[in-house]
């Protein structure tokens, strides 16, 4: 199927351009979402006729993403799930969840425009694209962890298997440290076990 681009679209072509597509692909995204008319000639003629207007518009809104994407890029957004030892997610982190997170801390962002090819569903940090208009993305980072205290500490730059292996270690120094004070423990009671009977012969070689 033939349709005339009204807009850029990745990997397929620049505002004006007639390309070919597949049915499905045309009637399930391009149409519906304005992006491009099938290319019928009377739809050929009506974009010629609007075609300076339609770029002017798209400037305009190029010029709105990139004074946004100024702001938005790199920003880091906390999302607290619920996760295994592991760091496996009980559920997952969706564009909607990216989408809302950024919105909530002041920055307006539809899930439409979050390029997540696969829901995250580890803890940890996670580099998500948002498409703010065909010619303009930015990166956003999604930190996602099991409390404020672990997102800080991963964003520190510490991993969930770091902050794991330092709580075993911390664990196995401990329990160390309890066999030490027992060890300790049972030595000075065999050296007073030692003194007492040595005390008895004392008492008897004076009397």
């Amino acid at each position: 199927m033939q349709v005339i681009l009204l807009e850029r679209v990745a990997k397929l072509g620049q505002m004006g351009d007639v390309v070919d597509v597949k049915p499905g692909f045309a009637r399930n995204f391009l149409l519906p979402q304005g992006k491009a008319l099938s290319a019928s000639a009377t739809n050929i003629a009506q974009f010629e006729a609007q075609k300076a207007q339609l770029e002017a518009n798209n400037l305009e809104t190029k010029k709105e993403a990139e004074a946004f994407a100024e702001r938005l890029d790199g920003q880091q957004f906390i999302v607290i799930r619920s996760a295994s030892d592991a760091g496996a997610l009980y559920g997952s982190v969706t564009p909607r969840d990216a989408a809302d997170v950024a919105t909530e801390n002041g920055f307006t962002v539809d899930r439409k425009q979050v390029a997540l090819i696969a829901p995250i569903k580890y803890l940890g940090l996670h580099e998500v694209e948002v498409k703010l208009h065909p010619e303009v993305a930015v990166n956003i980072t999604m930190n996602v962890a099991r409390s404020q205290e672990e997102a800080e500490l991963q964003a520190s730059g510490k991993s969930i298997q770091d902050l794991a292996a330092e709580e075993e270690a911390a664990a196995e120094f401990e329990i160390a440290e309890l066999f030490d004070d027992i060890g300790s423990a049972a030595s000075d009671d065999d050296d007073m076990g030692d003194a007492a009977p040595a005390a008895e012969s004392d008492e008897e070689a004076a009397s």
